[in-house]
């Protein structure tokens, strides 16, 4: 009986070239485009707040960096992590938004959570990291593992 694949798991595979392995995917929220809590207009928590969200530790690099070159995004994504590169799709179809080769992307690191997401940033070969939230602590640990030990796995 064929093995039956989630919406995520399809589009985590969507778009693979011939022999790429899929390592690592989860649902994630770039730092930059997330939103801070809403509160009553005109409130400064709530300016302030999406202003921390927006600027404090979402990014780092110059104009020229990979992190730089992450296009504007809103919402949730799919993050995909393979043995050829590293991107982001949309979750419901895995049209991808922004990918880089696997090479790019240097580490993750988990960072303290700072609200009801779990954070981590990745960290790419020319020194820039973006921030990322997401759900579920595993997913973190999982694109750690796919990334931290360059895509390796027991068998390799």
């Amino acid at each position: 009986m064929p093995e039956v694949l989630s919406v995520q798991q399809k589009s985590a595979l969507s778009q693979l070239a011939p022999g790429e392995r899929l390592l690592a995917h989860g649902i994630v929220v770039p730092v930059k485009s997330a939103e801070g809590i809403k509160v009553k207009p005109g409130v400064i928590g709530g300016r302030l707040g999406d202003h921390l969200m927006h600027r404090f530790g979402a990014e780092s690099g110059d104009a020229m960096s990979i992190a730089a070159a992450m296009p504007p995004t809103s919402g949730a994504l799919l993050m995909r992590v393979t043995d050829q590169r590293v991107g982001l799709v949309r979750h419901l179809d895995g049209t991808p938004v922004w990918e880089i080769p696997r090479t790019w992307a240097a580490q993750v690191e988990r960072r303290p959570r700072l609200q009801l997401m779990a954070r981590f940033r990745v960290h790419y070969a020319d020194g820039s990291w973006l921030a990322f939230l997401t759900a579920r602590r595993r997913t973190i640990e999982a694109f750690t593992t796919a990334l931290n030990n360059n895509g390796a796995t027991d068998g390799s």
